[in-house]
């Protein structure tokens, strides 16, 4: 159906049709709220929904574990079974939450259901164990922790995260509290990470927009950020960070209308947030401080609205400590943030500022990124058009919505703010944020900036939640929602929340091992061979290997894994060569690496994700060869002592007399 346009609108076609198709795109994009107090009378919730909503999620799981099974014995059926769960899963309780007559208590519930569903369908593709890159390391981490009774042990798969130890040592809490499994206890407290989360997120919405209608709708816009599915729900410090990041945020909002020592109370706890935040990780502490940086500068330029004065003095105070904090933080243990976030900001920079200036593609770039199902990259476009479709026409609508509340009409509103009057600088500044959301996505072109779209989308989807929820309820659904105006906006909601599912990785679906995949990558023959070092060869002996099997050494095998042979010498650089120089020979025998892993499984294909190693070393077009992998078979000083078939171990302590 067409969408609805006012009669002068046609009038105004017959006299100019330039004027009409300006007065079109004003109405679209314009600032005009149509959507009146934008809440509907207060209603009960409606058990019966709910129970037919928790049904339809359990036999969505249902078929999501079923298609897992499938997928690992490789059944052509694993993708019906597994798509139709997700989409069972997310249609249906997307579609109640949109819906425009619904109380308030009953959006909340069914977000938390839906948060922790898309939480249980994370963790069902490995129910028992952690599977993913982060969750390895952070895993390390917390059993180093346990075992030695210290902080700031050092961590050489991720150097920077001993400086933030602070999921480490909730995790280890849990588990001398209770004494369960490190595995369990993490996963617990992710469960109730995802509440939290999505809980503050609410509650910071309905602080700046008074609407519980318009929060439950930002709410369930934000899960279609590519990070919300996987990367927010692994045991790893960003999970943790990104929770304190948003209940700074909601308590900051919900208290800024206090006075007097309850104002005091809510500094109080912002402060010990904030703190804790320090610890716990770099970019979130570094947004959060963006962003009351940010707030600061706009109160200060603020000349609209009552006790300004107090709100410039708090919105100061809040941000001179949301900065200070991490800083002190940084300057007491170090500054490993420059050589671990450098190269990868410096290299994504420039390959996108290449693509813009023309300037020769990298090699890296020219294999292209790993490709995904087309099915899935439908899906994620579809997302990514109706997110830009609901900034469109919510951009200038979030800005009206800030704007003093007799000038919330026509384009007067954003003369008003742009005359520096606005009532609440919180949505002013959550409407700005959403310009970098076509920067995240250009970042995500390429190989080299994808890490830095991924994350600022992480960040950057708290403001388009915003602006998109505002478009849908001022804009799509309108004063009195009816027919297809309720019925679109929900469907598209859900396609967003799809498009979240669809984007946070490349293949969901469990199945056989492929070679370089990460997760995909994770398998009973690598795990057995680790515990065997473990059990045989006695915890903390020197390895390196490629990136999987490092994992697996460091995580089951209880090995110290290194990545460099020697310092400036890399492990690709040593299992990549066709045949040993001496200058190979010499690291080796002056490096303090005791055993080399080569996994024979690398010569059968080329890297799913571009790489053996690291990220960073040259991208692989082909695949390695047999006779790269076991070159060290006939050099004297070195035994093999391990092989499976698939899997050999060399010792090369006999290079440097330590065997």
């Amino acid at each position: 159906m067409s969408l609805m346009v006012p009669a002068h609108f046609t009038a105004g076609a017959r006299i100019s049709p330039l004027r009409a198709g300006i007065r079109f795109v004003s109405a679209v994009i314009g600032p005009d709220l149509r959507g009146g107090s934008v809440e509907t009378p207060p209603h009960r919730a409606n058990v019966g929904w709910i129970a037919v909503l928790c049904l339809t999620i359990a036999t969505a799981l249902l078929l999501v574990v079923a298609g897992h099974a499938a997928g690992r014995r490789a059944y052509d059926v694993a993708p019906l079974f597994f798509w139709s769960g997700v989409v069972l899963l997310v249609v249906p309780i997307s579609l109640r939450i949109a819906w425009p007559m619904l109380a308030r208590g009953e959006r909340l519930f069914l977000l938390f259901l839906l948060a922790e569903a898309l939480f249980y369908y994370k963790a069902v593709y490995s129910p028992t164990s952690f599977i993913n890159h982060d969750e390895f390391l952070h895993w390390i981490a917390a059993d180093d922790l346990m075992t030695a009774r210290r902080l700031f042990l050092s961590n050489p798969l991720l150097p920077i995260g001993p400086t933030y130890p602070a999921l480490e040592i909730l995790s280890t809490a849990i588990v001398n509290l209770t004494e369960l499994p490190l595995f369990v206890a993490g996963t617990l407290l992710l469960i109730v990470l995802r509440g939290t989360f999505i809980g503050a997120l609410f509650v910071f919405f309905e602080s700046i927009t008074g609407s519980p209608r318009i929060s439950a709708i930002a709410c369930l816009a934000y899960m279609g950020c590519s990070t919300f599915v996987l990367f927010e729900s692994m045991f790893s410090y960003e999970s943790l960070g990104i929770v304190l990041c948003v209940l700074t945020f909601a308590v900051e909002a919900a208290s800024k209308d206090l006075v007097g020592r309850p104002r005091l109370k809510a500094l109080g706890l912002i402060a010990l947030l904030l703190a804790s935040l320090a610890v716990t990780h770099h970019l979130s502490a570094a947004f959060t401080a963006s962003y009351f940086g940010a707030l600061a500068a706009l109160e200060a330029l603020r000349r609209h609205g009552p006790s300004r004065i107090k709100a410039r003095t708090a919105a100061g105070v809040t941000a001179l400590l949301a900065i200070a904090l991490p800083l002190l933080w940084i300057l007491a243990h170090g500054n490993p943030l420059t050589s671990y976030l450098g190269p990868v900001v410096e290299t994504g920079f420039n390959t996108l500022l290449g693509k813009i200036l023309g300037a020769p593609t990298p090699r890296s770039e020219h294999l292209g990124a790993p490709t995904q199902p087309l099915s899935m990259h439908l899906t994620t476009l579809l997302a990514i058009l109706l997110l830009a479709l609901g900034l469109a026409t919510g951009f200038f609508r979030s800005l009206a919505m800030a704007a003093p509340s007799d000038a919330r009409t026509g384009w007067r509103s954003i003369h008003d703010v742009l005359k520096r009057r606005w009532r609440d600088s919180r949505i002013t500044l959550l409407t700005f944020i959403t310009l970098l959301f076509p920067v995240s996505l250009a970042f995500r072109l390429t190989n080299a900036g994808w890490e830095i779209g991924n994350r600022l989308g992480t960040f950057v989807f708290i403001g388009v939640g915003l602006v998109v929820a505002v478009s849908v309820v001022q804009f799509w659904e309108g004063r009195t929602p009816r027919e297809w105006r309720s019925v679109a906006p929900a469907v598209a909601l859900a396609a967003i929340v799809l498009g979240g599912v669809t984007s946070a990785t490349l293949d969901p679906l469990r199945g056989r091992y492929r070679v370089a995949a990460d997760q995909q990558s994770i398998e009973s023959m690598g795990i057995e061979t680790a515990l065997w070092t473990k059990e045989w060869l006695k915890p903390g002996n020197r390895f390196t290997a490629d990136r999987t099997n490092r994992l697996l050494l460091a995580g089951y095998g209880r090995q110290d894994a290194r990545v460099n042979i020697v310092q400036g010498v890399d492990a690709a650089r040593i299992f990549e060569a066709k045949e040993l120089v001496p200058d190979d020979l010499y690291a080796l025998a002056r490096g303090d690496v005791d055993f080399l892993l080569v996994d024979l499984r690398l010569s059968t294909a080329i890297p799913v994700l571009g790489f053996y190693f690291e990220p960073w070393q040259a991208q692989q077009g082909t695949p390695l060869s047999g006779a790269q992998l076991l070159k060290f078979n006939n050099i004297e000083g070195i035994t093999r002592i391990y092989d499976n078939g698939w899997i050999v171990i060399y010792d090369v302590r006999g290079l440097h007399g330590n065997s």
